[in-house]
């Protein structure tokens, strides 16, 4: 796996040994950033079940200027902390271990957080295919009020999976396929925001 563009174009991300980790491929993450295009310049972003962190420091590369990574796992933020620094120098960017099948593991993120959290621009969400982490995560979004008016959500799950067209103020604005991944863009509108 590599880093397929922004400063860090090319380096290679350090991978699991074990199963228990599925990073997003190349081939759909380059996919992901080209849809994005300009929105991840200077987007504060939230990768939750950040597994090897593949999705944020490639935003990272690409010109957000944070990112906070989430997962239950110590495993994967060792994973997540190698490959900032074998990728990018200087990253701004933290890692929080949570466990996002608690149904409130969402309101936790301002409490445990060193410093203020300003809401993200982007959320990313990959958990574990097919156990209905993907919808449980989407439903604590906007209770947890972490999500920037226009921001957006983005669920990577096994293309069969069926996910609502509206999640509180997150309507489905894009849904994709590659192979067995489906990639779908939730877009929080504007004036839905308490801001």
């Amino acid at each position: 796996m590599r880093i397929t563009g922004g400063s860090a174009r090319g380096r290679k991300l350090l991978t699991p040994r074990s199963d228990r980790i599925r990073p997003t491929c190349d081939r759909v993450r380059e996919a992901l950033f080209n849809i994005l295009g300009s929105r991840i310049k200077g987007a504060r972003v939230l990768d939750l079940f950040a597994g090897t962190g593949a999705i944020g420091t490639e935003a990272l590369s690409r010109g957000a200027v944070f990112a906070l990574f989430v997962d239950r796992s110590l495993e994967a933020g060792r994973l997540i902390e190698a490959n900032l620094r074998a990728c990018l120098s200087h990253p701004r960017a933290a890692f929080l271990q949570l466990d996002l099948a608690e149904s409130t593991s969402l309101h936790l993120l301002p409490a445990r957080m060193k410093q203020p959290v300003e809401r993200f621009d982007l959320v990313f969400m990959d958990p574990p295919y097919q156990k209905n982490l993907a919808h449980r995560a989407l439903t604590m979004v906007e209770p947890a009020d972490i999500l920037a008016a226009g921001g957006l959500v983005v669920v990577e799950e096994h293309h069969r999976v069926s996910l609502p067209e509206t999640v509180g103020t997150l309507v489905l604005d894009d849904h994709r396929r590659y192979g067995e991944t489906g990639l779908w863009l939730y877009q929080r509108h504007r004036d839905a925001s308490h801001e």
